[in-house]
């Protein structure tokens, strides 16, 4: 299969979706890899390093678009793109579509076969291709609100850990998955006061036996978290429902409970974002302030950490991604029910129930397609 790398336009993203080890694992399996010229300068590649495994350069993005099988990238296409969406090609990427209504269209239109990296499963019912960025998004959550919490940015002025004889920052997690347990990680290394919420008993019980008194956990209720906004000095959103919207927690009704220069942090943001005042923004204008209350909404937080993201992506979908090309899309999603969880769009149609649900538009189940 001739397989197409692309240089990501998503403003400051920074990570690519192959490494010249994945390239080279394309390669030895028989595959062509093109790429776009400086496609992984961003994350620290150099396009020697992929020529000497085998890749070749490509000067124009479209020339890759047109010619590839199989494009693998990191974030989703933006509108610019979608000029490259055709029927039989692959994308194999972040998609965040229950949030995207014009990609979706965009996607069943040119009946583009649409694999989301945060939807494919593992055994355990996890979501493999999702956990390493929302552990780099998670322990980014609490340094970005520790920073924008201060009075240069818009903040209260409030040092996370405190000093001697001064009280530390309370700072609030609702979601206690991956986003939320790596956030609770370094919000307890910053010296902060920390609780955690959610709404499954079992995975309270289980940060309680993690972390034991260095956090309160609290079950996750309109009341607790109205309760915990007039305390909290920073809040992490990190609430997933997977291949769904995610749902309004805080409303902006509830920003009048909050101390004037706190922090909001929301991680869901690829999702729709779980507080109402929730917009995306970039690493170029990363916040804005509403009723007082500063909001860091980037919807691509790991793309500021481009190297280690793209390795840690890259280690996690390499697999899937030579399993595509080995056997093509159709035979690899009938042999493995993991990466069938992945198909977003098929043939032009909706394969997700959650992005379906989101738009109100036709759900088809993948098995019926292949």
């Amino acid at each position: 299969m001739l397989i197409g790398l692309v240089k990501e336009i998503k403003n400051h993203e920074y990570r690519v979706g192959l490494t010249p080890n994945c390239v080279s694992e394309y390669v030895s399996a028989g595959h062509r890899v093109i790429f776009e010229k400086g496609a992984g300068v961003g994350a620290g590649f150099e396009d020697d390093a992929y020529i000497k495994v085998g890749g070749e350069p490509v000067d124009a993005p479209e020339d890759v678009w047109q010619a590839a099988e199989m494009i693998v990238k990191v974030k989703e296409p933006i509108q610019s793109e979608y000029k490259y969406l055709r029927d039989g090609l692959i994308l194999y990427t972040y998609l965040h579509l229950a949030a995207d209504k014009p990609l979706t269209d965009a996607l069943v239109a040119s009946r583009t076969a649409g694999i989301a990296y945060e939807t494919i499963t593992d055994e355990a019912g996890g979501l493999p291709c999702l956990v390493p960025m929302s552990e780099i998004a998670g322990r980014m959550s609490v340094a970005q609100g520790a920073k924008y919490i201060e009075k240069t940015y818009g903040g209260m002025g409030v040092l996370l850990s405190g000093v001697p004889g001064v009280k530390k920052a309370d700072v609030m997690i609702i979601g206690g998955g991956t986003v939320g347990m790596e956030a609770c990680k370094i919000a307890i290394g910053l010296g902060a006061n920390v609780t955690i919420m959610d709404i499954n008993t079992k995975r309270l019980a289980y940060l309680d036996d993690l972390f034991g008194s260095r956090i309160q956990t609290l079950y996750s209720t309109p009341s607790n978290i109205r309760e915990g906004l007039g305390r909290a000095d920073v809040v992490v959103g990190a609430v997933l429902i997977p291949g769904r919207k995610a749902p309004h927690l805080v409303r902006k009704d509830d920003l009048s409970l909050m101390q004037k220069g706190s922090v909001l942090v929301d991680v869901a943001v690829d999702q729709g974002g779980c507080f109402e005042t929730t917009h995306a923004t970039t690493h170029q204008e990363p916040t804005f302030i509403v009723d007082g209350v500063v909001h860091y909404c980037v919807a691509n937080m790991p793309g500021a950490v481009a190297r280690t993201a793209t390795i840690a992506l890259t280690n996690t979908t390499i697999r899937l991604g030579l399993e595509l090309a080995g056997k093509g899309v159709k035979e690899a999603i009938r042999e493995n029910t993991n990466l069938r969880a992945g198909v977003n769009t098929y043939d032009g149609n909706i394969t997700c129930k959650g992005v379906a649900d989101a738009f109100n538009y036709n759900y088809v189940d993948i098995g019926r397609l292949i």
